[in-house]
């Protein structure tokens, strides 16, 4: 997807925060619905920016303002996600430092959008794939290595490395501590706090500080603050985005639901009541409009649009 211009990305800041942060009506509304549609590079940028999500909802409205009067000001792109990262850190979201804000997503080397799978190839042959709403960093020289990621999920296959003899280690860094892969293909993701990571072929060290804890073919396992936990079964399929799709089993509507929202832009919501009800069955992410209309024709649920960007999900009978 190509990258928006810094005009339109301020303009998708500012509607983000008048469509946050301030009661919207009807004229508003249709308002933003034109600006989307007047130029492709707006509905680019309203997706960069959409897929803040929940992270900007979490901004207190005072600095949530602070960054739209930038956005007025024509602040250059950089600056405005500069400033959106400084207000993220200081509404003390859970994420630590400002290189694990969404606003360093949008600045890493590699990044994808909402909505979008891409694949990149590296100097060493290496082969990553990037799910929605990704990005990381790369950082090789004689020694060793390095991708770290930002956000989101990659599948890597590490390159056959022979530079000067001798093969460089392969390392992943992540919010959550390091990963050292003999593997050539595995999986790795951030996702409520914790790294997941899932190998196929091989295996891939986990630097536990306790002890090291080497994941192999199979295998799945979750690190949190350093130290490698017990992995919650949610019955999501973590391999199945690389195919374009969700496969569910058994999966609590509010946990589907949180993993359909990483590949549509805007607020998808569930109530309480909801939540628990089971889903189980393989959708295609190309139309999650789709995917939503499906489990309204095969759960007690309803579907509640104010916009294409805005949908909450109830009982049926709510």
């Amino acid at each position: 997807m190509p990258t928006p211009d810094a005009r339109a990305v301020e303009q998708a800041i500012d509607w983000l925060v008048r469509l946050r942060f301030n009661q919207s009506d009807e004229a508003t509304r249709q308002a933003f619905e034109q600006w989307l549609r007047l130029r492709p590079e707006n509905a680019r940028a309203w997706q960069r920016a959409a897929s803040l999500g929940e992270e900007f909802s979490a901004l207190p409205p005072e600095l949530a303002h602070l960054t739209l009067e930038g956005s007025r000001r024509r602040m250059s792109r950089r600056q405005v996600l500069k400033t959106l990262g400084l207000c993220i850190t200081a509404g003390s979201l859970a994420w630590v430092g400002s290189e694990h804000t969404a606003a360093s997503r949008l600045l890493a080397d590699h990044h994808s959008g909402t909505g979008e799978r891409s694949d990149v190839e590296l100097a060493d042959g290496t082969r990553v794939r990037l799910n929605s709403n990704s990005a990381f960093d790369v950082s090789f020289n004689q020694e060793r290595r390095l991708i770290t990621l930002q956000d989101g999920a990659l599948l890597i296959e590490p390159g056959n490395d022979a530079q000067n003899g001798f093969v460089r280690p392969f390392w992943v860094h992540t919010r959550n501590g390091g990963l050292l892969a003999h593997s050539r293909r595995f999986l790795v993701r951030e996702e409520n706090g914790a790294t997941l990571l899932a190998v196929d072929q091989g295996q891939v060290t986990l630097l536990d500080p306790a002890a090291p804890v080497v994941i192999r073919h199979g295998q799945q396992a979750q690190l949190q603050a350093g130290a490698v936990q017990p992995l919650m079964p949610t019955g999501l399929d973590p391999w199945a985005w690389v195919d374009g799709v969700i496969s569910a089993n058994g999966t609590r509507l509010g946990d589907f639901l949180a993993e359909l929202s990483h590949h549509r832009p805007g607020l998808l919501r569930c109530t309480d009541e909801v939540m628990a009800l089971r889903v189980s069955g393989t959708y295609q992410l190309a139309d999650t409009d789709q995917v939503l209309a499906l489990l309204a024709r095969t759960l007690p649920i309803r579907l509640h649009y104010r916009s294409r960007y805005w949908v909450t999900v109830t009982a049926k009978n709510a």
